[in-house]
């Protein structure tokens, strides 16, 4: 994709996203404006559906909505609290984990720095970008699979990885567009550009992309 391309594909994606629900956590971003929240919610959210993630996170802030509350409770009663959410279990110690750590070194603040949240347990590279883009609305480079994909099926960068993808977007992309990045592709590949049979018919891009590794559409 030539340079300029990817301009217009920005703009035809935020025409196109209007009709689209936003990720659960842009929801919650947008609702509380709260770093915390969207670290947690993030945490909840991977290898989870939107839907379980948003019920799940809900349950949980309505008993415990900061670090200090949240370590009150029981890795246990966390679990029932967010169950089902995919390793809920395992999330439930790790959320207890980020808020002893977040009291313990960072008096009760989650940090705005990527090195740092990536010290945290169950906090990798796509949750500490969001924080850092979503909860503090600094620049970053959130690759989740949606955003891997669809930058490679455009023809927009050539990489084998989601972490690969994110450091070729840092060199490529306009840093104006980090940000809404992820919001878009995101949108973006939960509505119309899935992983096998994209609705290429449908597709705002279809005359901007390369369809890379595309087998079969709709």
């Amino acid at each position: 994709m030539k340079d300029f391309q990817i301009h217009e594909v920005i703009e035809k994606l935020k025409l196109a996203a209007r009709e689209w629900n936003v990720p659960i956590v842009t929801d919650i971003t947008r609702r509380h404006r709260d770093p915390f929240k969207v670290l947690i919610a993030t945490v909840l959210s991977l290898r989870t559906k939107d839907e379980t993630t948003a019920k799940a996170a809900e349950r949980l802030f309505n008993t415990a909505a900061t670090p200090e509350k949240m370590i009150q409770l029981s890795a246990e009663q966390i679990a029932e609290l967010i169950y089902p959410v995919g390793f809920y279990k395992t999330k439930a110690k790790n959320i207890l984990d980020i808020c002893r750590l977040l009291i313990d070194e960072y008096g009760g603040c989650v940090p705005d720095d990527l090195e740092e949240l990536l010290k945290f347990n169950g906090v990798g590279r796509k949750t500490a970008n969001l924080v850092v883009t979503l909860g503090y609305g600094k620049p970053g480079i959130c690759v989740d699979t949606h955003v891997h994909r669809i930058s490679n099926r455009l023809g927009y960068v050539r990489t084998r990885t989601p972490k690969e993808t994110e450091f070729a977007l840092r060199e490529k992309l306009p840093p104006k567009y980090w940000i809404v990045y992820n919001d878009l592709m995101v949108t973006f590949g939960q509505n119309l550009c899935k992983p096998i049979s994209p609705f290429c018919s449908k597709c705002p891009l279809n005359h901007l992309c390369s369809r890379a590794g595309v087998k079969r559409s709709r």
